[in-house]
């Protein structure tokens, strides 16, 4: 058994390989401009900051370390299609001659989705979520923010909301499998309410309006799943399964 998985494991390690040295090239190029980068992730931060306000570094390793922060972050945007090529690369062996063709579709729909999801927060969630928590208690404290954990909270939304709006990606391709059906995420649909708000609770900050601005989208996105689902795959109607019977039962 271990000798059949040599092969798999081999590949594996190639692309794994061929993503972290795009991904450190990325690195390097992104250190060198990290500036402007975190200048454009300031941007919803400082409508909200109150006028000649700014962020502090409270440690004096805080400023480097954010820059790494930022320069890496921006590495992962910058290399995804080629992360998702190699994910295809690897999971290509498996699939069907008709399948392989939609490893196109597959790159740019996926990068898309997560670029949608990664504005969604940018532009909505991130202004509303900061905001909130500045503004939470202002007139006991005064919030000095700081920039490490404001680019740690700006990286864990965007990527958080990316990831999430890949779903109707992913629904497609196991629907194209046949390993789902538009009837079983119907029936899954009570658990994936749980777990969309469990998902929703880990991606975002400890408050109430995050989570939620992440778990409608998602309850929205799992609908479409839906439809693409049963437009790809759709389940077997009663007739259709009693004709299969039928069929199974002169054959036998």
């Amino acid at each position: 058994m271990l000798e059949s998985i040599k092969p798999h494991i081999a590949d594996l390690r190639k692309r794994l390989g061929i993503s972290i040295l795009a991904i450190v090239a990325a690195f390097f190029a992104c250190f060198s401009v990290y500036e402007p980068i975190l200048d454009w992730m300031m941007v919803p931060a400082q409508a909200v900051l109150a006028e000649g306000s700014q962020m502090v570094a409270i440690e004096v390793q805080e400023t480097f370390f954010t820059a790494l922060k930022v320069a890496f972050f921006s590495a992962l945007l910058v290399t995804l299609p080629i992360t998702l090529w190699q994910i295809w690369l690897f999971l290509e062996p498996a699939l069907l001659d008709s399948e392989k063709r939609f490893v196109v579709p597959f790159i740019l729909s996926a990068t898309f989705m997560f670029f949608i999801g990664a504005s969604f927060a940018y532009y909505v969630v991130v202004p509303f979520g900061f905001d909130f928590l500045i503004n939470f208690g202002n007139q006991v404290v005064t919030v000095m923010p700081s920039i490490g954990k404001y680019v740690t909270f700006f990286t864990k939304l965007l990527f958080g909301f990316g990831i999430a709006f890949e779903l109707p990606v992913f629904t497609y391709l196991l629907a194209k499998s046949g390993l789902i059906t538009d009837q079983s995420l119907k029936d899954f649909f009570k658990y994936a309410i749980i777990l969309i708000f469990i998902i929703s609770a880990l991606l975002t900050p400890p408050d109430v309006l995050t989570q939620f601005l992440m778990a409608g989208p998602l309850i929205l996105l799992y609908g479409i799943s839906i439809y693409i689902a049963k437009v790809v795959n759709p389940a077997a109607t009663d007739d259709e399964i009693e004709e299969q019977e039928e069929m199974e039962d002169i054959r036998n």
